[in-house]
C-alpha cells in the first residue's frame, strides 16, 4: 500500500516570486512544519544534484534525514528524493493561475515494514502536514 497525496493552494504572487522563496532551502524553517534545522550543502536555489540535510519531527519521533534534488525546472518544479521517515518522492510544482500561482506538493512513497501497518494513518498525516505547509507558505508570501 502506498502513500500518495497532492495538496495544492493558490498563492497571490507571481510564479517567479514563489519559486525564489520556495525553492531556496534558506526559507525551509519559515514554512515547512516539523523542521528544526535545514543545512544545504551549498547556498541558493535548489538545482539537480543538490543535497540538504534536515532535522525534523514526524509522528512524535525526531530524526535527521537528507534529501537529494533529482530534477528541477527553474521557476516551475523541484523534485526531491527522501529516505526518512520512509522512502518518498516529493515534487514541488508551480503553475500560473489567474489569481497568482497554483502551488502543488505531490508526495508519493512506500512505507517500510515499520510504517506499513499504518499506511492509511500516514496518508492522512502526510496530507495534513503538507496542507499546513502550503497554508504557511501562502501566509508568508501574501503578508
Amino acid at each position: 500500500m502506498s502513500v500518495e497525496v497532492s495538496p495544492r493552494v493558490v498563492v497571490r504572487r507571481e510564479p517567479a516570486e514563489v519559486a525564489a522563496y520556495m525553492f531556496d532551502p534558506a526559507h525551509d524553517l519559515e514554512w515547512t512544519g516539523g523542521i528544526t534545522a535545514s543545512r544545504p550543502a551549498r547556498p541558493g536555489p535548489l538545482r539537480t544534484g543538490d543535497q540538504v540535510e534536515r532535522t525534523a519531527r514526524f509522528l512524535g519521533r525526531g530524526f535527521t534525514y537528507a534529501y537529494v534534488v533529482t530534477a528541477h525546472e527553474p521557476g516551475r518544479m523541484v523534485e526531491l528524493a527522501v529516505e526518512r521517515p520512509f522512502p518518498m518522492t516529493i515534487r514541488y510544482e508551480l503553475a500560473g493561475h489567474p489569481d497568482g500561482t497554483l502551488v502543488t506538493i505531490r508526495a508519493s512513497g512506500e512505507p517500510g515494514w515499520f510504517f506499513r501497518w499504518a499506511t492509511p494513518l500516514l496518508r492522512r498525516q502526510v496530507h495534513r502536514s503538507i496542507s499546513a505547509d502550503l497554508d504557511r507558505l501562502r501566509a508568508r508570501l501574501e503578508a
